[in-house]
C-alpha cells in the first residue's frame, strides 16, 4: 500500500505557504521532485535524511506525483501549543490535531452553536479545484471588492497546502480566506463538517459568497458513481438546508480526450442530477456554435431539478487573460492550458459572473 523510501535532500526548488518542494536523491535512483509539509514534518534543509513515501511517485500522477516527505527524524518539529482537539487525517500514522471553528475550545464556538442559517449567501459549487479561479475571475470581475471564501472538503488533496492557487489568490486579494472541511486540513479555519465550514465562512469570516470545490487531486474510475465529484451535489443539499443559494457550476470540455467530459461531463449530471435533492441555479454558458448548443442541450435534463441560468460569456476571455496575469495563477485543467479547453474555463467563470448578479 505504501512505498517508503530513505532519501536525502539535494537542494529546495521552490516554496508556498505551508509547503517546501525539494529535490531529493532517493538511493541509486537518482534526484526526484518531493513535497514537505513543515508544519506536520518538519523544515527540511539540504543534507538532511528524509523519510519518504514514494507511492504516487512509483505511479506517475499527475496532480500528486511528488515523493512525500514524512518525517525528517534529525530535524523533528516542536510539539503543537495551545488549544485544538480536532482530529484530522485521523488513525492514518500523519493524524494531526487542529482547533476546530465549531469545537468548544474556539473563540467562535458561541457564535456556531446554534448557527443554522446562511441568510441566502450565494454557495458556488464546482466539481474541480481548477474552477476556483476562473469562478473568482467572472466574479470580481462584476463585483470588484466582493468578499469571497474558498471552502475546501476533503474529496482532493487533504492539506489545503497542496494547492500553489490558494496561495497566489490570497496574495494577490482575490481570495480573502479558506476553510477546511472533513478531513481536510490546512485552512485560515477548519471545520468538521462542510454545514459548519459554510456557517463559518459566513458567519466568522464574513463571506459576501463562498466557492465550495473539492481540493487538487480529483480521484475518478471511469464509472458512473465512481468519482470524487460526487460531493458537489451534495454540497448542494448542505448549502440549500442553511438557506443559502446554490450555484452548480457546470464541468464542460471541448479538449478533454474522453468523450464523457466532452461537452457536460457526466460528472456534472450525475452529481446535480441525480445526488442534489435540493434546486440549484445552474449558469449555462452562451457559447455559441454547435459546440455552445451541445452544452445546452446537455445540461436541458437538469432543468427538471434546478433552474438553467443562460450567461452571456463576452469579455470573460480577456477577464481569465487578466486574471491569470495579475493573480500570477495557471490557468489549467488535467494538465490543458486555458486556451486549450477555453469552454471549461469560460463555464466557470460564467458561473462566478451569475454568482455576483446575485450580490447585486
Amino acid at each position: 500500500m505504501i512505498r517508503w523510501r530513505k532519501g536525502t535532500v539535494e537542494g529546495i526548488r521552490r516554496e508556498w505557504p505551508g509547503a517546501v518542494e525539494l529535490d531529493v536523491v532517493i538511493g541509486d535512483d537518482g534526484a526526484h521532485r518531493a513535497l514537505a509539509y513543515p508544519d506536520l514534518v518538519g523544515r527540511p534543509e539540504p543534507g538532511d535524511t528524509v523519510l519518504l513515501n514514494t507511492t504516487a511517485l512509483a505511479l506517475g500522477l499527475g496532480t500528486g506525483g511528488y515523493a512525500m516527505v514524512v518525517a525528517v527524524p534529525d530535524r523533528l518539529p516542536p510539539d503543537p501549543a495551545g488549544p485544538g482537539h480536532l482530529v484530522k487525517a485521523r488513525y492514518t500514522p500523519l493524524q494531526a490535531t487542529v482547533l476546530g471553528a465549531d469545537e468548544q475550545d474556539s473563540p467562535h464556538h458561541e457564535v456556531l452553536r446554534d448557527a443554522d442559517s446562511l441568510g441566502g449567501m450565494p454557495v458556488v459549487i464546482a466539481d474541480l479545484h481548477s474552477a476556483l479561479a476562473p469562478i473568482l475571475a467572472g466574479l470580481l470581475a462584476a463585483r470588484p471588492g466582493a468578499r469571497i471564501v474558498y471552502l475546501m472538503p476533503d474529496g482532493g488533496a487533504l492539506p489545503s497546502w497542496f494547492s500553489m492557487s490558494i496561495a497566489r489568490l490570497k496574495d494577490a486579494g482575490a481570495l480573502a480566506a479558506t476553510v477546511t472541511a472533513g478531513q481536510a486540513f490546512g485552512g485560515d479555519l477548519e471545520a468538521v463538517t462542510v454545514h459548519t465550514g459554510l456557517l463559518a465562512a459566513r458567519l466568522v469570516l464574513d463571506a459576501d459568497a463562498v466557492v465550495l470545490a473539492q481540493g487538487p487531486g480529483n480521484l475518478g474510475t471511469g464509472t458512473k458513481w465512481g468519482f470524487s465529484g460526487v460531493s458537489a451535489g451534495e454540497a448542494v443539499n448542505a448549502a440549500s438546508v442553511l438557506d443559502g443559494r446554490p450555484v452548480a457550476s457546470l464541468r464542460v470540455s471541448e479538449g478533454d480526450k474522453r468523450e464523457r467530459h466532452i461537452g457536460v461531463s457526466h460528472h456534472s449530471l450525475t452529481a446535480y442530477g441525480r445526488v442534489a435533492l435540493a434546486r440549484a441555479d445552474v449558469p449555462v454558458p452562451e457559447l455559441g456554435g454547435a459546440f455552445g448548443a451541445r452544452v445546452a442541450a446537455g445540461a436541458a435534463p437538469l432543468g427538471d431539478r434546478h433552474t438553467l441560468v443562460p450567461v452571456p460569456v463576452d469579455g470573460l476571455h480577456d477577464t481569465l487573460r487578466a486574471a491569470e496575469k495579475d493573480w500570477g495563477v495557471r490557468l489549467s485543467t488535467m494538465g490543458r492550458r486555458l486556451d486549450e479547453d477555453l469552454a471549461y474555463f469560460l463555464t466557470a467563470a460564467a458561473a462566478g459572473r451569475h454568482t455576483a448578479a446575485l450580490l447585486g
